[in-house]
């Protein structure tokens, strides 16, 4: 990034409340500025650590490998070693050595050295080795601090409805388990759910004291599907109906293996762009899980939009479109559809004359 530019953002200020602050030092807390100059200023530590610590070692004619690697986000990181002796002498050093270099320091309070058999959280996860295997589970502190949040807003809503508790609810355990379902999460998950059942229970039970649990159990908890004893109620949807709500359950995230990334990757090299589309077309694949004629059509075409020949991703956007509108009787079969991107689509209408457009779509789909 260049300098000016730079310079120019850490100035440039921070809006809240409609009002202009001036940031005269430092960064705004949670701003987009903080992470970006913390990767600005770490950027260039895993060459450094490369140079002493390559791969491989030849020493007395074996092959040796130190397995020296570096894993980071922002200002947050780890190293490995192969040994303690050489993250304590031969690592850290070099560690404390770089980012004095850039007026930093490597926290004491937050430095741990461990290893991988007895496990340490990193990032929400708790990493550790179970015979051998390395496995990446949702740490403890996140587990209780969850639950510790979600019975806050159920003991905060002893009054309230179910459908509008759920509405707190909902969120919160979605949030949680998307950001969570990358690691080994099946039984974490379950074991989540099972709290908040009982949680749940609790709460029922104390708004109806003098009724018995058969009662209680028809008026909160329903069969929905296969699932049975589903905390349910009824909240007011966008056009202000009442509809059915139910409890979100951590399991019914799907859990997802996340690809690593290739490091040298580079989104604006063009010699990196089949990387880069054939990524983005693996989440745009994802998205449309599920949704069977809108992934056909998405493969039908190749991942791209016909007018433009451009990819349709996530990123992108996009829309439903109908070759025959069907206002004057055009159908809704997938031979009648075509995935468009959001800008192609309003250039069709525009052809034709239509003045009233459908918003671009990212998590479903619009109908012309």
């Amino acid at each position: 990034m260049d300098k000016a530019i730079l310079r120019k953002w850490l100035q440039a200020g921070y809006m809240e409340g409609h009002v202009l602050h001036p940031t005269e030092a430092g960064t705004p807390q949670g701003g987009i500025c903080s992470p970006v100059m913390a990767n600005l200023a770490v950027d260039g530590l895993e060459g450094r650590l490369r140079t002493p610590f390559p791969r491989y070692v030849w020493k007395g004619g074996k092959r040796t490998c130190p397995k020296v690697n570096l894993i980071r986000l922002a200002d947050d990181f780890v190293i490995t070693g192969a040994t303690q002796e050489l993250l304590e002498h031969g690592v850290k050093p070099l560690v404390e050595a770089f980012l004095r270099e850039r007026g930093l320091t490597l926290s004491h309070e937050k430095t741990v050295m461990t290893r991988l058999a007895d496990g340490f959280d990193f990032l929400g996860q708790h990493l550790r080795k179970y015979h051998g295997k390395l496995l990446m589970k949702p740490s403890a502190k996140r587990i209780k601090s969850m639950l510790r949040n979600v019975r806050a807003v159920i003991k905060g809503n002893k009054s309230a409805a179910a459908g509008t508790l759920l509405c707190h609810l909902n969120p919160m355990i979605r949030g949680w388990a998307m950001y969570h379902r990358h690691a080994v999460s099946a039984k974490a998950f379950q074991s989540v759910d099972h709290a908040i059942f009982q949680t749940l229970w609790r709460w029922a039970k104390r708004r109806h004291p003098h009724k018995g649990v058969q009662w209680v159990k028809a008026r909160s908890f329903h069969t929905v599907g296969e699932r049975h004893w589903v905390f349910s109620g009824k909240a007011r949807g966008p056009k202000g109906k009442l509809r059915a709500v139910h409890l979100l359950t951590a399991p019914s995230i799907s859990i997802q293996r996340h690809t690593q990334i290739n490091g040298e990757a580079n989104p604006y090299d063009p010699q990196w762009e089949p990387y880069v589309e054939k990524r983005l077309a693996l989440k745009m694949a994802a998205s449309l899980k599920g949704r069977r004629t809108l992934l056909a059509l998405w493969r039908r075409q190749g991942g791209r939009c016909p007018p433009c020949g451009e990819a349709i991703t996530t990123l992108t956007g996009w829309h439903s479109h109908h070759k025959v509108w069907r206002s004057p009787g055009g159908s809704d079969t997938a031979d009648h559809r075509v995935l468009r991107h959001p800008t192609c689509h309003r250039q069709v209408h525009h052809a034709l004359g239509s003045t009233r457009m459908p918003p671009p779509v990212t998590r479903g789909f619009g109908k012309a």
